[in-house]
């Protein structure tokens, strides 16, 4: 009796057994695709799996998707370099996938993108630009695969408890009644909050930018790394404005409400940004390389980025709150998208250099690292024992014009002693110059 049972036993392991070796046989024969990225965990489970669905339907082979963390949009980028310089061949990665676009200008520039045309009927929906910044290369090295807006996002709440301006616009949060209630992420590490430090030189210009950005980081409680910490510490009030790119906003709006938080594009002064993507030079997996650039810019992807959860062709489970790059999928979803805007339909916005933005791109980090994140302390006390009130006040002053930048921005890639020596002169010159001279 006993001898039979356990029979039976064992028999009925088989199945679970044929389970098991189906899903080993499944992920040896599974084509693989490995990515870089900065995007959320959400946004990565709803393409991910999107995309493994489509794989499977089109080319009848699952495909086993590999992301790889390596922090924001300027930390990938520092590793793909310094990767490359280790491999040039490749990295064993297959595609950078978000960051906004400054990234994937720098690394067309150092020949480390692949570059790769998609079909035409593709490409003849994607608009060329949008108010003068680029939607795709036209090299087709990299592409746009949503729009970012970049803006202010408010705690309502905070702010009227408070009795705190209701900021609009960047200078607004130069306002010294603000000191201790700005949030920003460090842009350094972050490529969406970079490009709103950016924006603020092109909006203003160099020297009143940097007064800007200057008397705002004076305001600025303390600086994150991750740009999606920053939302999160004004939904809890322990910050009533931030730096804020538009899907980390809209998604704390829609958890709170908007009778609690509010979010801004500052009118002529911001630019609606492509968060792109670009096959790395050697990708070891092209095939699916290939078919997952192909996705991201189908209208199937494009409507996942819109529609709430659970709609017929929208996300399974989270909301990913991204703007469309075809301007077709804003007319066939009208008022299912979760989307308040339509960014290809007025609007006042900044015309934006995007070549010169990527051309300076690690010298404005490293200005800003410099000049107002590693000289913090002394920057509040500063402000805190009046510099910046009299006329003519020093205390937002760069210590290098924009032609400097640029020059400067030519030279550190090949001499990383030069951008060290430069950083530690500029730090200098920031900490003397609120130390006192800062009037």
């Amino acid at each position: 009796m006993k001898k039979a049972q356990s029979n039976n036993h064992s028999y009925s392991l088989i199945p679970g057994l044929i389970i098991v070796l189906f899903m080993t046989i499944s992920l040896v024969m599974a084509d693989k695709l490995v990515i870089l990225s900065p995007h959320s965990q959400s946004h990565r489970q709803e393409i991910g799996d999107a995309f493994q669905d489509y794989y499977l339907k089109t080319y009848k082979t699952p495909v086993q998707v590999e992301w790889l963390d390596q922090g924001g949009g300027t930390d990938i980028l520092r590793y793909i370099q310094s990767e490359y310089k280790r491999k040039s061949s490749g990295i064993g990665a297959d595609l950078m996938y978000g960051g906004g676009i400054d990234p994937y200008m720098e690394l067309a520039k150092l020949g480390y993108l692949q570059p790769y045309k998609v079909s035409a009927a593709l490409l003849k929906k994607i608009p060329a630009q949008l108010h003068g910044v680029p939607i795709y290369d036209k090299k087709y090295q990299w592409y746009g695969t949503a729009l970012a807006g970049f803006g202010i996002l408010r705690n309502d709440a905070v702010i009227r408890r408070l009795h705190l301006p209701y900021a609009k616009t960047w200078t607004d949060l130069t306002d010294p009644r603000l000191m201790g209630w700005v949030g920003s992420a460090d842009p350094r590490h972050s490529g969406s909050v970079h490009m709103m430090y950016e924006i603020i030189l092109q909006a203003y210009g160099w020297d009143k930018g940097w007064d800007i950005i200057t008397r705002m980081g004076a305001n600025i409680k303390s600086f994150t790394q991750a740009a999606s910490s920053t939302p999160a510490e004004v939904k809890s009030g322990n910050a009533a404005y931030g730096l804020c790119i538009d899907t980390y906003a809209w998604a704390q709006i829609a958890e709170v409400g908007r009778a609690q938080m509010s979010f801004v594009l500052p009118t002529g002064v911001t630019v609606i940004n492509p968060d792109a993507i670009g096959i790395l030079k050697g990708a070891p997996n092209q095939k699916a390389a290939k078919a997952f650039l192909e996705f991201v810019v189908s209208d199937k992807a494009q409507k996942i980025l819109m529609l709430p959860p659970k709609s017929p062709e929208g996300p399974k489970q989270f909301a990913l709150y991204r703007m469309s790059i075809l301007p077709e999928v804003y007319k066939t979803l009208g008022t299912q998208a979760n989307i308040p805007v339509n960014p290809y339909q007025g609007g006042s916005l900044l015309k934006y250099d995007a070549a010169k933005g990527s051309k300076r791109y690690v010298i404005v980090n490293d200005l800003v690292g410099a000049l107002i994140i590693d000289s913090h302390k002394e920057l509040v006390d500063a402000v805190k024992r009046g510099a910046g009130k009299s006329a003519g006040s020093k205390l937002g002053v760069p210590p290098i014009t924009e032609q400097q930048a640029l020059q400067y921005a030519d030279s550190i890639a090949s001499n990383p002693q030069l951008r060290n020596k430069l950083i530690a002169d500029w730090t200098v010159f920031a900490r003397n110059k609120y130390s006192g001279t800062a009037k």
